[in-house]
């Protein structure tokens, strides 16, 4: 069982960024590796979508509506994952979630909400 912590959410105003972390307290790195780390998010009424997802010597895979916009990261050391976002807009606004997937295995943070309004 992985006990998942996101931090970093907030209110912005249009244009800014925010930088999402992930992290499980205590995970040893060979863990962290073993997992695909991967950002959701989902916005009042609407369904759960993926952000970003990263897995150890692979490339990132982003959804299409934040592509150029958002940017997600590990640093192996800390076992931490990142979501940096830009230029946010709107519409970005909604729960983000972490998630930690390993075949059949799948752990969810409890979410950190982002709000984009002027």
């Amino acid at each position: 069982q992985l006990h998942i912590v996101e931090s970093g959410g907030g209110l912005v105003q249009p244009g800014e960024s925010l930088k999402l972390s992930c992290t499980v307290p205590r995970i040893i790195l060979s863990t962290f590796t073993k997992y695909i780390w991967s950002w959701y998010r989902q916005a009042p009424g609407k369904q759960r979508e993926l952000v970003a997802s990263s897995e150890a010597g692979s490339g990132a895979v982003y959804g299409d509506i934040v592509k150029g916009r958002f940017t997600i990261s590990r640093n192996n050391n800390k076992k931490t994952t990142y979501l940096q976002m830009t230029n946010l807009e709107p519409q970005d606004t909604a729960v983000y979630y972490c998630k930690a997937h390993r075949g059949n295995e799948e752990y969810w943070g409890q979410g950190t909400q982002v709000t984009v309004s002027a």
